[in-house]
């Protein structure tokens, strides 16, 4: 018990010994003669660079990838956006299959397409 009211006597000496310094010099050593240069702004216009081709300005025009989309459009982003990590797998895996099936009907097609003779010139008929 005497070692820790020892200690603590210790830290508050500390204490009382880093309130004696006189505040003047504490600013002097905390002051920097750096000038600014107030003209950074014009020599870098955004704070990070590249990132307004991301992050829309006010009073801008919607970004090119946002023209011609539905309403049925963005509740289907809303939807994915809620996804959890497997669900957008699973919703993927679905995407995959089904332009894999779509590539098959088009090999089909193109087939059929090559023995009916549709793709033929007109000087071959």
């Amino acid at each position: 018990m005497v070692n820790m009211a020892a200690k603590q006597n210790s830290i508050v000496d500390d204490q009382a010994s880093s309130d004696d310094i006189p505040l003047t010099s504490l600013e002097e050593s905390l002051f920097s003669s750096e000038k600014l240069d107030r003209a950074s702004p014009e020599l870098w216009p955004e704070q990070i660079p590249g990132v307004s081709e991301f992050a829309p300005m006010p009073g801008t025009q919607e970004p090119s990838w946002n023209e011609g989309l539905t309403k049925q459009d963005y509740t289907y982003m809303q939807q994915l956006g809620t996804l959890t990590a497997s669900g957008l797998i699973m919703e993927v895996k679905k995407l995959h299959d089904l332009a894999y099936q779509l590539g098959l009907e088009e090999a089909k097609e193109m087939t059929r397409g090559k023995y009916l003779n549709i793709f033929a010139s007109k000087r071959q008929r």
